[in-house]
């Protein structure tokens, strides 16, 4: 059981890299006061095909990134 613990705290740290550099690699968003109003976000071509993109992209690896860190910290506590 301890092997298993050690690779997957090695696996946790090589997530945590590349998480950290899928974030680093997404455009800065600067919508300020007006996120809250909804003005400016409307039906765009770019926010219909946003998922296409390389943004898209990016926010679904994030997304998945973050989840598969959690599950992976809460296994490693749980055997340790």
């Amino acid at each position: 059981m301890a092997n298993m613990g050690l690779i997957l705290s090695v696996v946790l740290i090589i997530l945590s890299v590349l998480l950290c550099i899928i974030i680093l690699l997404q455009s800065k968003r600067s919508a300020g006061m007006g996120a809250i109003s909804g003005a400016g976000s409307g039906d765009t071509y770019w926010s219909k095909n946003k998922g296409n993109s390389m943004e898209g992209a990016l926010e679904r690896y994030t997304k998945i990134g973050g989840a598969l860190f959690m599950i992976l910290a809460l296994v490693i506590n749980l055997i340790g």
